[in-house]
């Protein structure tokens, strides 16, 4: 109903905007095991039209490479054959901008710990009813809050799995993968018994070496994903 101020013509045909439609969940799914993760997608595209399924990946640089990598929220599996830690994988998805959901058939505590420690926002069993699965990940994205996840990472330009890896000393791998393992500058400098200024330059050195090959790393969350894509998180 159209409301009316006095003494002011009343605008019959103006149109009432309407609320806005949430944005659907962009999801993507990491799981080695072929079967499993197409019985998934095949759940998650027929039975969640909430969720836009854009990325069902075998392994993880699959995952990191794809250009519609990152997400709104990935589900990982906890367990896979690459050698990359859990702890890698999900600070690589938060750094990008996704949130994390681990899915796993290792539902113990020890498991839980390290996934919830990294940054992930859930650990659920892959026992659970897909149902209560989308239902866990429908409070992590804030649906019934009205939320609209941001993403502040964007994807790799085609090719960029061709591009090249730049040459680090060892000071400058070190430094690396203490910095983005979650260690500032200063614990860097203090992990690796050198002054700040020393740390402060080996990762300058780095960034400037991936800017060089046309890998930019100027920003955190860049650098994470450059170490992850070259096999620098453990």
């Amino acid at each position: 109903m159209t409301s009316e101020i006095q003494g002011e013509p009343r605008v019959a045909d103006e149109a009432v905007p309407e609320a806005a439609t949430p944005r659907r969940t962009r999801l993507a799914l990491l799981d080695d095991h072929e079967v499993l993760l197409d019985s998934l997608s095949s759940w998650i595209t027929t039975n969640a039209p909430d969720f836009d399924l854009v990325l069902s990946a075998h392994t993880w640089l699959e995952l990191v490479h794809s250009e519609n990598f990152p997400t709104d929220l990935v589900f990982l599996d906890f367990q896979l054959k690459e050698p990359v830690s859990i702890e890698a994988r999900v600070r690589t998805c938060r750094a990008a901008g996704a949130k994390v959901i681990v899915l796993t058939s290792l539902d113990t505590r020890d498991a839980r710990d390290r996934a919830l420690a990294s940054g992930a926002a859930a650990f659920l069993s892959k026992s659970m009813p897909m149902n209560e699965v989308m239902e866990a990940a429908r409070r992590v994205m804030g649906h019934d809050r009205g939320v609209v996840p941001q993403q502040n990472w964007r994807p790799l330009p085609t090719g960029a799995m061709n591009q090249a890896r730049p040459k680090l000393s060892q000071g400058e791998i070190d430094a690396l993968k203490l910095y983005v393992s979650g260690h500032s500058t200063t614990e860097v400098a203090k992990r690796m018994n050198v002054q700040y200024e020393t740390a402060k330059t080996y990762l300058r050195r780095v960034r400037e070496k991936y800017a060089k090959v046309n890998r930019p790393a100027s920003k955190k969350a860049e650098l994470i994903r450059r170490a992850a894509e070259d096999g620098f998180l453990q």
